[in-house]
Parts: C-alpha cells; structure tokens; sequence
C-alpha cells in the first residue's frame, strides 16, 4: 500500500522491473503542461516547460522571449495587435 501522498494522480506511477524478475511501482512528479497564447491559445515557443521551482531559479531570458508580450502572447497575436495599434 502507498504512502498517504503517493494516492494523490499528483505523482505519475511508473512500473519498472528489477533484476530480480519483480515488478515495482515508481512514483514520478507530472511534467507541467506548456505554456499557451492568452489569446487564441496555442502553445509559445522559446518559454522552458519545468516545474515552479526550477522556473524560479532560472535565468529572466530563458523564461520567456524578450519582446514586448513575451510569453503572453504567441509572435501571430503579437504582429496583429501591433499592426491594429498602428492603424488607430
């Protein structure tokens, strides 16, 4: 039986077979999902996909692109917006 914090879908569970011939369970942390467009919502590129605590520690260029609206809004939805701001 798991540990009370291992029941959680939280921990993604792994079987890996030892030496042996035996089967064990392995509990392995989820990779966070990528980051997406705030506004039509496809994924961004050039934004690291890690867990919040290995973001921190990160350098600012590695955790989004260095342009205005970098890692909010995809480069598509950035070039329009900025040609409708043009226009006004």
């Amino acid at each position: 039986m798991p540990e009370g914090r291992l029941k959680s879908r939280t921990f993604r569970r792994i079987k890996k077979k030892l030496p042996g011939g035996k089967t064990v369970l392995h509990y392995k942390k989820r990779q966070p999902s990528r980051a997406k467009c705030g506004k039509c919502g496809s994924i961004l590129k050039g934004v690291e996909i890690a867990q919040p605590k290995k973001i921190q520690k990160m350098t600012k260029t590695k955790k989004r692109p260095e342009r205005p609206f970098g890692g909010v809004l995809c480069s598509k939805c950035l070039r329009e917006k900025t040609k409708k701001e043009a226009r006004v």
